[in-house]
């Protein structure tokens, strides 16, 4: 399969900060959605664009805990939002429209790493729910927001979609769950649903991207236990990181996003894979969990799973 997937050479790299790749961009003027941007990756995000000029709104499962979070931070608006509940993607989408802004940004930040089996919705598996079918479900139901000509949708996936493929004939885990697997393919579904965004938008002028952030210890291991993460060798039994170099600050993993929504690097590009600042390498062969999979780029896929995906949330901004 023939690819795009190739450095460009961005001069950025893993230690790079999301300060860093917004130096001498001013975002003033310009609008955000960052789910999740109030924790970890999120909070960072949000922190690096108000920074620059733009303005955030950050919907939240918990409005209120967000609210904390982002006390002291100016041009920042939070609203209620849980991924989970497509109603409630519903009802955020609408309010926001109602209020006649346009779009620069989306980034797609919220999500759940390896949690115990859990059902959401119609029995939906949940790391595949929130992870992929709320944010597919939000950005259609924004489309007639999202700026023409220049706006960027941002899904933030992971390495972890070296663990799987999409399951067609299991989607939901009804059979033989497996939370790290479960995770995979909603990583590799992230990946795919920006790589058929961006084939149905780009002809408006709206690109999309997808990446990896980086290994960086927060809140997304809110579902491991402390033993798992020790096994792992990532902590010590007091809980201090036993690889610091390994790990990237969050600045440092906020970085690759806010490169994907607003560098000019990337003017004219989309439906591409990102990491460390960069377009991402096709994965080597040697198994290493670096760079892209095949399964996560492959168009037909892509196109598979919008279908699905359109079916199971009953909205399509694409329909014909």
């Amino acid at each position: 399969m023939s690819t795009a997937q190739h450095k460009i050479g961005s001069g950025f790299g893993a230690h790079s900060t999301a300060g860093d790749v917004l130096s001498g961009i001013d975002l003033s003027g310009k609008l955000a959605i960052v789910t999740g941007g109030y924790s970890g990756l999120g909070l960072e995000t949000t922190r690096a664009l108000t920074q620059a000029g733009a303005r955030v709104v950050v919907p939240a499962r918990r409005p209120d805990t967000a609210r904390e979070a982002l006390q002291g931070l100016d041009g920042v608006e939070v609203d209620a939002l849980d991924l989970g509940d497509l109603e409630s993607v519903r009802a955020f989408a609408e309010r926001f429209l109602d209020s006649g802004r346009t779009v620069d940004f989306v980034i797609d930040n919220a999500g759940i790493m390896a949690c115990p089996e859990t059902r959401v919705g119609p029995g939906w598996e949940a790391q595949f729910a929130t992870n992929h079918l709320g944010h597919f479900a939000l950005v259609n139901r924004l489309w007639p927001a999202l700026e023409p000509g220049g706006a960027r949708v941002v899904s933030v996936s992971s390495g972890g979609h070296h663990l799987s493929g999409i399951r067609w004939d299991d989607v939901h885990w009804q059979q033989a769950y497996d939370k790290w697997a479960a995770y995979g393919q909603a990583k590799t579904a992230n990946v795919l649903f920006a790589v058929h965004l961006d084939r149905l938008a780009k002809g408006s002028g709206v690109r999309a991207f997808a990446l990896h952030p980086g290994a960086i210890l927060t809140p997304l291991q809110r579902h491991m236990a402390k033993e798992e993460m020790v096994d792992r060798g990532w902590i010590d039994e007091d809980g201090t990181p036993l690889n610091p170099e390994g790990f990237k600050t969050p600045q440092q993993g906020a970085a690759t996003q806010v490169w994907a929504a607003t560098s000019p690097q990337l003017a004219g590009l989309g439906g591409l894979y990102l990491e460390d600042c960069e377009v991402a390498e096709p994965a080597p062969a040697d198994g290493a969990m670096r760079g892209v999979k095949d399964w996560a780029i492959d168009p037909e896929q892509a196109a598979r799973l919008w279908t699905l995906s359109a079916e199971l949330t009953g909205v399509n901004a694409f329909a014909v």
